[in-house]
């Protein structure tokens, strides 16, 4: 993790929890598009990202972000759904790893937003639970604004948002067999 000796001054004086979830696309797109809105006012911003793993797809996301002067960090970088030999307690593990590094973001309190992006699937899938979620959500600096993304958000985890955005899935060219494309869904 990037720290500099003069401490960032905070621009939100109280930041808010948002999720964005659903079955439709465009949650991560949603994230990155605030973190884009953030970083043109100077605003400090963490992008973690769980369950994609940066060697098979080269996401145009994560290459932007950096860019543009965002911290971008991977955990959990596998998941059974899309790796079947994928181990579940390595991945817990992991996930219980990228805890434990918000944690110490929590502690540094360098940046104005954290996002977490597919973090709901961590819990939807058991890898973390919704306590450990709930956690994060309510031990955050109240001066960091922090986003989570991803399917299966639990109405426990929702109740403890200040915004919700669920993107509804009406029709989606997977349907018509078309796959994930670069540049578009990566």
């Amino acid at each position: 993790m990037r720290t500099e000796g003069v401490r960032n001054m905070k621009k939100i004086k109280k930041g808010l929890v948002q999720i964005y979830t659903g079955e439709g696309k465009g949650k991560t797109t949603a994230a990155v598009g605030l973190a884009c809105r953030a970083r043109g006012h100077n605003f400090k911003v963490c992008y973690i990202y769980f369950h994609k793993s940066a060697g098979n797809r080269n996401y145009g996301e994560h290459k932007i972000l950096k860019k543009m002067g965002v911290d971008v960090f991977g955990f959990a970088r596998q998941c059974p759904r899309f790796r079947k030999n994928a181990i579940p307690a390595e991945i817990r593990g992991e996930c219980l790893e990228g805890v434990k590094f918000i944690k110490k973001i929590y502690e540094e309190n360098n940046y104005d937003i954290l996002i977490l992006d597919e973090i709901n699937i961590s819990c939807r899938e058991g890898f973390l639970k919704a306590p450990e979620i709930l956690d994060i959500i309510k031990s955050r600096p109240g001066n960091m604004e922090l986003i989570l993304t991803g399917r299966g958000a639990s109405k426990k985890i929702l109740e403890n948002a200040d915004l919700v955005s669920e993107i509804k899935n009406v029709k989606h060219p997977y349907k018509k067999g078309i796959k994930s494309r670069k540049g578009i869904e990566y």
